[in-house]
């Protein structure tokens, strides 16, 4: 029996670029039907990350054109990750197999003709993962790829150079609802649950329409939410750090009181400065590090929900 597939698609202001690439994510879901791989059960779900444009109209118009075509909006803009999340978990329940996606049309939607494959060859987790970074520029490539090797030093286990585009079974889906953080970095996370997996490679396009809304701002964000929610790696080298500078300081003092005994003694202001800012400015450096992680705990503690939905284009 083919399995449903739900294609989860968060959006976010993409009143642009929606109604190009809405059309060609049923075109995949009709060729894959057709083609015996999924149900006719199987439907594109929208999740509206809270947009301040036309996105929720269009979804909605969209859902009222096609029985395939399905959408939630939140409550507010919860962010990119939140979306993913409340996408699969309402998705979880009515399907057997989920593909999530960005709407942006970079992601090669015909991947998802061998996930499907993988996942009837036996993989519960397949991930979409890039060939090669020839569409980014260089900062965005060299970043990126310092990113991922930065998260495997800190002992984080993610798959290299994959994003958000992956399918899961709805088993995985399951087990991965029990994870309840707060503080969410999906391409971390899922490896953690576990199940048969593999990997799918394909070529990553350019935007076909509208702007991009992950700047660098957004990217470093996402960058240090990985890191301290994944390894708590910083905190050992953070202790690693300050026996080295203790036993620096130690041999600093060494050297004053020698030099104080045997009247070596010279008055200088530079030295002092210089000792002083270096150890002002790994004090400040560590002291954000415990900030960050402590202001996750502080987020984790108080148990809000990770997403609230505020609509759907069908009766419940």
């Amino acid at each position: 029996m083919a399995p449903i597939l739900y294609i989860v698609i968060p959006c976010y202001n993409e009143e642009a670029v929606l109604p190009i690439t809405a059309p060609q994510f049923l075109e995949k879901l009709r060729q894959l039907t057709a083609a015996g791989k999924i149900a006719e059960e199987s439907r594109v779900l929208f999740v509206n990350d809270g947009s301040r444009d036309r996105t929720w109209e269009i979804i909605s118009e969209l859902a009222a054109s096609d029985e395939h075509y399905l959408g939630i909006s939140q409550s507010r803009n919860r962010g990119h990750q939140n979306a993913v999340l409340a996408g699969l978990m309402e998705a979880k329940d009515c399907c057997d197999i989920t593909i999530s996606i960005d709407c942006d049309g970079q992601d090669d939607i015909n991947a998802m003709d061998a996930m499907v494959d993988e996942y009837l060859s036996g993989s519960e987790v397949v991930y979409g993962v890039r060939d090669n970074r020839d569409t980014d520029t260089a900062f965005k490539r060299a970043t990126a790829q310092g990113f991922y090797k930065v998260l495997a030093a800190m002992g984080a286990e993610v798959v290299y150079n994959h994003a958000d585009y992956r399918l899961i079974s709805a088993r995985v889906l399951q087990e991965f609802a029990k994870f309840e953080e707060v503080n969410l970095f999906l391409r971390g996370m899922v490896p953690l649950v576990g199940f048969k997996s593999s990997s799918v490679y394909y070529k990553r396009a350019e935007r076909l329409a509208g702007e991009s809304h992950y700047p660098l701002r957004k990217m470093l964000a996402l960058a240090i939410d990985g890191i301290t929610s994944l390894s708590v790696k910083p905190l050992h080298l953070i202790t690693t750090f300050g026996v080295f500078v203790a036993f620096l300081s130690f041999v600093g003092v060494l050297w004053a009181l020698i030099a104080q005994l045997t009247g070596h003694t010279v008055a200088g202001w530079a030295s002092t400065t210089c000792i002083v800012c270096f150890v002002s400015g790994v004090q400040l450096i560590c002291l954000g590090i415990l900030g960050e992680y402590i202001g996750k705990i502080y987020m984790e503690v108080k148990r809000r929900p990770r997403y609230i939905i505020s609509e759907r284009t069908w009766e419940e």
